[in-house]
């Protein structure tokens, strides 16, 4: 088979994997090639609005498992191909020279085992990296069953890793994939997040190997230079004193461990699950195994699909709800029982997550510009981390007015019903006044779901603040 069709075949099988972005890796490479800038690659977004790109491939789309959701289960019908090491390096160099791409992104189906499979990925990271002197971003997917050993190996070499926990329970595995563990894929979480603590305090300790041996101590002057006249010790013309101080020893810094993290993915709308059990499922992950991400995809038909499987996909709007809890848990304090209840066990479609709480918690308001702490500003609707930080350097200086938010460019339509400032009491007597209505005002005025292409990378965004 030629490497066109092959890249034909295995570029279009990896379009299912949403797992991928660059964020929190940084490298200068001046004497080899590519450098990384720490910014969303693969066709993602970064927070600023550009758009950057990644050859993402698989190195086969062949595999041992049978999972109902995939494209690419042992079952399934389609066309079949696999890259060597060799020609994924060719394509990632020659593609890179071209100025098509910034990096790779590398997943695959199982072939024969987890650890054949995990030894040809890390071939391709470690030739790019020795023999080509290659630093753009490179990120592995780490397969679950693989051995440790394999794992750090490929932590040596990529920017990021990331074990897809594919669904948010053991018994939705158990229904759709039934030869997939929630234990075995958790294990190669922990054996990364192990590993990845253990750099980071390694890269801690003090650069200079001799900070930390004592001096020793001063030996006695020998009777022949305490012979010599206090006078001429210290005259500057009779000591021999070297032009330049030899540097310092210092002490090598250990190699990074994939300095970009680690990352999963969660199917959404494959299983009854609700948003409350994936958002939960998300933020044990988060804390037992410190992921920098978990990627939700809404599950898309495929062709033949199993009985179980639903016919419809779910709405995007589902899966954009769930990125904007997700950021609420990482940067807002907010906990997954906090966004869901057992009332509502989803995700409220119509109002962003934070909106919908605070309507659910009219308690909690209005809020004190002036006088809050920075966790309840941060739960104010339309208040972003920068703008919160920018409110309290402000209140060092005076107290906050009306005209401060305006020029912050926050979305007082909606802030307005939450908070008291300096010169708007009014505004709370607006707030009790409008206590009935203002869900009514409040809520976004939204069309009727529409399910839209998966891969059209516009229509999905990925971060932003809330």
């Amino acid at each position: 088979m030629q490497i066109r069709e092959k890249l034909q075949i295995l570029a279009d099988a990896a379009k299912y994997d949403a797992s991928c972005a660059s964020s929190g890796s940084k490298r200068k490479n001046p004497g080899g090639l590519g450098n990384v800038e720490g910014m969303g690659i693969c066709h993602s977004y970064t927070p600023d609005g550009r758009c950057v790109s990644l050859l993402k491939i698989l190195l086969t789309n062949h595999c041992i498992y049978d999972c109902s959701y995939c494209i690419n289960r042992v079952s399934s019908n389609v066309k079949r191909a696999k890259f060597t090491p060799e020609e994924i390096v060719w394509l990632t160099i020659e593609f890179y020279r071209r100025n098509y791409i910034e990096g790779l992104f590398l997943s695959s189906g199982i072939i024969r085992s987890p650890d054949e499979t995990m030894e040809e990925m890390v071939t391709v990271a470690r030739t790019l990296r020795e023999v080509h002197q290659f630093g753009g971003y490179i990120h592995l997917k780490a397969v679950a069953g693989a051995s440790k050993d394999l794992l750090l190996q490929a932590g040596q070499w990529a920017d990021r890793l990331s074990a897809n926990i594919e669904l948010p329970s053991q018994t939705d595995l158990d229904l759709l994939a039934p030869a997939k563990k929630t234990a075995v894929i958790e294990k190669a979480m922990a054996d990364i997040a192990e590993k990845i603590i253990e750099n980071r305090e390694e890269s801690r300790q003090s650069p200079s190997a001799f900070l930390a041996t004592p001096l020793p101590a001063s030996p006695a002057l020998s009777p022949s230079l305490a012979a010599i006249p206090v006078s001429l010790q210290l005259n500057p013309v009779n000591q021999a004193t070297p032009k330049k101080l030899p540097p310092l020893a210092k002490k090598k810094q250990p190699p990074k461990f994939a300095p970009g993290g680690q990352s999963t993915q969660m199917i959404v709308g494959a299983t009854p699950s609700s948003d409350s059990d994936i958002l939960r499922t998300a933020s044990g992950l988060y804390a037992t195994h410190h992921l920098k991400r978990v990627y939700y995809s809404a599950f898309s038909p495929i062709p033949a699909g199993d009985s179980r499987l639903p016919l419809l996909a779910p709405p995007l709007i589902r899966e954009h709800r769930l990125y904007q809890a997700d950021w609420l848990m990482r940067f807002y304090g907010f906990s997954a029982e906090e966004l869901t209840s057992k009332a509502s066990p989803d995700l409220d479609l119509k109002n962003d997550p934070k909106l919908a709480w605070a309507l659910r918690n009219r308690d909690y308001f209005p809020i004190d510009i002036n006088q809050a702490a920075r966790g309840a500003l941060l739960r104010i609707p339309g208040f972003g981390v920068r703008n919160v930080d920018r409110i309290l350097e402000i209140r060092k200086f005076h107290k906050v007015r009306m005209e401060d938010l305006v020029k912050l460019r926050l979305p007082l339509n909606r802030a307005k019903y939450f908070i008291i400032t300096a010169d708007a009491v009014q505004e709370r007597k607006d707030f009790a006044k409008d206590h009935a209505t203002s869900e009514a005002k409040l809520s976004l005025k939204v069309a009727q779901p529409e399910q839209l292409s998966l891969f059209d990378a516009a229509l999905s965004a990925r971060s932003g603040e809330l």
